[in-house]
């Protein structure tokens, strides 16, 4: 990893104190732990946003470390999931320290900005995720607070996890509280996909997403 000596964007949030260890890359922008960093056009190596290392990944999970500081984690686990995360309380990512997560969604542009688009092409291979991509940038983002969490394999015999039971939730939009209807515009967005996939599986499938979908509205903002 090489990186010249930057500075914090200007526009963005002070801080944490867990990432102020991390590097800043050439735009401002902190690098978070579980970004991979490959060779640049110019022999430099940079940090590939788009991905995630998967050496990382261990790492994170057998050692308990938070997924943007790199620290260890503690009692509480934090996941930033999408709306559809939320139905399926599955996830690609291991869990965060809560301010890591908080800074994120409020500066992340992809978190932050709902109209961001992820670019896909020349991602490496290693920095691929597991489960079922949705090609969109869902908008809302869940904060998800449990305990605990378990891993299991995807059909590519890749790593996802299970989240285990919030202690608490909150949703999130352009760096602010969700509104419910913002929360319920962007799983109309996603829904389809879900349903698709439900579908190939046969109706119990689509009957256990319905159950799904209904204990996680549960979860919703109350106010529209």
């Amino acid at each position: 990893m090489t990186m010249t000596e930057t500075t914090l964007k200007a526009e963005l949030d002070p801080l944490p104190l867990r990432l102020r260890k991390l590097p800043i890359d050439a735009r401002g922008y902190p690098v978070p732990f579980f970004v991979p960093w490959i060779a640049g056009p110019d022999g430099v190596d940079v940090p590939e946003f788009r991905g995630m290392d998967g050496r990382k990944f261990t790492r994170a999970v057998k050692e308990k470390l938070c997924w943007i500081c790199g620290e260890p984690l503690g009692r509480w686990l934090t996941f930033p999931i999408g709306p559809m995360c939320a139905i399926t309380r599955t996830t690609g990512e291991p869990p965060s320290h809560r301010e890591c997560v908080e800074w994120s969604v409020r500066n992340c542009p992809f978190l932050s900005q709902p109209r961001m688009v992820r670019r896909d092409e020349d991602i490496p291979p290693d920095a691929a995720t597991a489960g079922i991509a949705l090609s969109r940038n869902p908008g809302v983002t869940c904060e998800w607070i449990t305990r605990s969490y378990e891993v299991f394999s995807d059909h590519r015999g890749l790593p996802l996890l299970t989240v285990g039971e919030p202690e608490t939730v909150s949703w999130w939009f352009e760096g602010r509280a969700a509104t419910r209807a913002e929360v319920e515009a962007s799983i109309d967005s996603g829904m389809p996909t879900l349903l698709a996939a439900a579908k190939v599986d046969g109706p119990f499938a689509v009957e256990q997403l319905g159950r799904q979908m209904e204990r996680a509205r549960r979860l919703f903002p109350t106010e529209s």
